[in-house]
């Protein structure tokens, strides 16, 4: 019924117990998740998941803290898993100014590379900004990402932006940030995102949801995610549950 449109269940947080969490993710109605997969251990594991489990799909692609890593011999291989049939999109990508691990310039560079990739491929991209928003739209702008769209994984804006990254052609996904009480720019942008380019995640283990704030997060948490943006937006919670797993169908082409 809800889908979890970004989860780390490849990390070593979950390690021992995939399948409880997993049954957990259920007993909550939480019944398909993208595992993310953003450097080689975890990539690896990811494509393990989704094909040992029939809900679960790959996200996979060279996270920007890892930016200064990637090779030719990376690009190589990542550009063959890609073609592995439940990869759903390329990511998460992008720009993390937070932690610097590698200059501006790098990232901009290993950025703009895999859009390209994702345009060769048609795959939509997963977006990862981090104290960069800025850079990251003006990237995504002049790259023209229109055609193959993506997401704004755990949108951490205010409804502007959002409209922004709307026109660019992306989808917005909400996090537990969204529940978060003082979160309140996040609370004006699940307000005003189109029924038909909202989605939610947990980024589990990260940025677990009110009641389980600071605690580790599981896939089975996107439930409160999907409570809380209906909340905001004073509609059902079936209504947003099932939107967002049909906007995520769509976006990633599941069933075609």
């Amino acid at each position: 019924m809800i889908f979890d449109t970004h989860t780390h269940l490849n990390v070593e947080a979950f390690e021992k117990e995939i399948p409880e969490v997993i049954e957990r993710a259920r007993e909550l109605d939480v019944t398909e998740m993208a595992v993310v997969g953003f450097d080689t251990p975890t990539i690896t594991k990811s494509l393990a998941l989704s094909e040992t489990h029939k809900d679960i799909y790959s996200i996979i692609g060279w996270h920007p803290t890892e930016a200064g890593s990637y090779t030719k011999e990376i690009e190589t291989t990542l550009q063959s898993q890609l073609e592995t049939p439940k990869v759903v999109a390329l990511g998460e990508i992008g720009l993390d100014y937070h932690w610097m691990e590698d200059p501006k310039e790098v990232q901009d560079k290993i950025f703009r590379r895999q859009i390209a990739i994702a345009k060769e491929m048609n795959l939509p991209i997963s977006i990862h900004t981090r104290e960069a928003i800025e850079d990251t739209y003006k990237i995504l702008k002049e790259e023209k990402i229109h055609n193959i769209g993506g997401i704004m994984h755990s949108f951490s804006g205010d409804g502007e932006w959002a409209k922004r990254f709307l026109d660019l052609g992306m989808h917005i996904s909400f996090s537990g940030v969204v529940t978060f009480k003082k979160a309140f720019e996040v609370h004006e942008a699940a307000t005003v995102v189109p029924l038909d380019k909202l989605l939610v995640e947990t980024d589990a283990p990260y940025l677990a949801p009110m009641p389980y704030r600071g605690k580790r997060n599981e896939p089975g948490y996107t439930r409160y995610v999907a409570e809380k943006v209906a909340e905001l937006r004073n509609l059902p919670f079936e209504e947003v549950a099932n939107v967002t797993r049909e906007n995520a169908h769509r976006l990633f082409r599941i069933g075609e």
